[in-house]
């Protein structure tokens, strides 16, 4: 997996005047390509093969891979080579210099297998280049399973050349009001199919996702108005209540799982004051992290589980801070801006996003886990906030109120590709980025 680096910019007057004293950085890959790639139609095994699942299928991994802007499709009417995989098994391989040749970098090629217990995807990824296979796999599912696979095969085209997954087939939890009351939806990384997974016409807030990514870690306020931890689980209707053993009338505000998924770390209050504290997912095992008369709030783990930050108001303002998992060797990282929130760590533990308020608005910067580097990534008129990583470290989702109300937007940490994924009527806030479903 390449590192991300820093590349300092020279792009002062697009900035904020509260941060014209320093030049932005730009988070990229200084080994980062676009690559191209040829996707035939896959072959069928069906006396008469279905040309719109066919066309779906091809189609849908097409989308998927231009979505990662990692990778150009080629348009079939440049083919040197077979629009159509023959087969997979008992041919030759491809020859490579008809697709070198018209630019590809990959060639996808594969066969849809209808069987009794539904369908079978299999596909393989070749370098065309070095005219070397990288990937030979299968998918199973329904025969309406067909957008799912094909978003799978495409993050596989992306690993395979980048050693990183794509993101297509993640999918993005948010909070929105559409249906006059706060409740938690979830939604693929493009922004379709876009389903309530919440329905207790509650106050739900800050959804987490578990690094199986079957399960949601939210705050809900259904228990006598009360804030308390629920887990949704993917194939139940009826969520559960986290942390059992820990007495109900204790207001517990936020949380999110380990690394490992089994323990938790979340915010409970003690004689009024927010203090953050880990323990299993029932609640035994607790400890106790910070104790601070200060509001101590928001945790996020590190990719290895060894740290946490957090949001601390114990200088006076909020600001972001790092400690230990067992809660020593607390260090602040921020000192510039008087209200600094919502901190979480990047995929690959080099970078730490946050709000800050720049103005009278909040902007998305970055902040290196020592506090050493500080720099913008989101800046705009109107508030840019709760930012999340997406799987592969190349996007943040966050939410912003640039069209008047408050909707879900994704873009490149480079800063480039901004893209809304909501839209409609209510507020969508609090996006959580899933893991990849290589993770599930």
């Amino acid at each position: 997996m390449r590192r991300l680096v820093c590349v300092v910019g020279l792009l002062l007057a697009s900035l904020p005047a509260a941060a014209q004293n320093r030049p932005p950085v730009v988070v990229t890959d200084p080994n980062a390509r676009t690559f191209k790639a040829a996707i035939q139609r896959f072959a069928d095994n069906q006396a008469v093969p279905d040309a719109a699942r066919i066309t779906g299928l091809r189609e849908g991994i097409g989308s998927a891979l231009q979505l990662s802007k990692v990778f150009e499709v080629i348009d079939p009417r440049a083919f040197l080579g077979p629009d159509e995989t023959v087969a997979l098994e008992g041919v030759p391989p491809p020859l490579c210099p008809d697709w070198s040749q018209i630019g590809a970098d990959a060639l996808v090629e594969g066969t849809v297998i209808t069987e009794p217990r539904g369908l079978a995807v299999q596909f393989r990824i070749w370098d065309v280049v070095r005219c070397r296979r990288l990937k030979l796999k299968r998918y199973f599912g329904n025969p309406s399973d067909v957008d799912v696979i094909a978003r799978r095969i495409a993050d596989d085209v992306v690993e395979a050349f980048t050693g990183r997954p794509g993101m297509a087939s993640s999918e993005i939890a948010f909070v929105s009001d559409r249906s006059g009351r706060k409740e938690i939806y979830v939604m693929n990384a493009d922004g379709s199919e876009v389903r309530a997974a919440t329905r207790n016409r509650s106050i739900n807030a800050f959804p987490a996702w578990a690094p199986n990514g079957s399960e949601i870690i939210y705050t809900s306020y259904r228990l006598g108005g009360q804030p308390t931890l629920f887990l949704l689980t993917r194939g139940r209707r009826k969520p559960g209540r986290l942390l059992s053993k820990v007495d109900e009338s204790v207001p517990i505000y936020r949380g999110r799982f380990d690394p490992a998924g089994k323990r938790l770390a979340f915010v409970m209050s003690v004689n009024g004051a927010p203090e953050i504290f880990t323990s299993r997912r029932d609640g035994r095992g607790m400890k106790q992290l910070t104790r601070h008369r200060a509001i101590d709030i928001s945790p996020s783990w590190s990719p290895d589980g060894q740290r946490l930050t957090f949001v601390s108001d114990r200088a006076g303002s909020p600001q972001i801070y790092v400690m230990n998992a067992d809660g020593g060797n607390v260090r602040r990282i921020t000192f510039d801006g008087t209200y600094n929130t919502s901190p979480v760590w990047s995929p690959d533990g080099a970078w730490i996003a946050y709000e800050t308020r720049v103005g009278g608005q909040f902007d998305i910067w970055i902040t290196d886990p020592d506090g050493r580097v500080k720099a913008p990534l989101v800046t705009h008129p109107r508030s840019d906030e709760t930012p999340s990583w997406s799987p592969d470290g190349r996007w943040l989702a966050f939410s912003s109120a640039r069209r008047g109300r408050n909707d879900i937007y994704v873009m490149g940490i480079d800063g480039k590709n901004l893209r809304r994924l909501t839209g409609g009527e209510g507020n969508n806030t609090s996006p959580a980025w899933g893991p990849a479903p290589g993770a599930r």
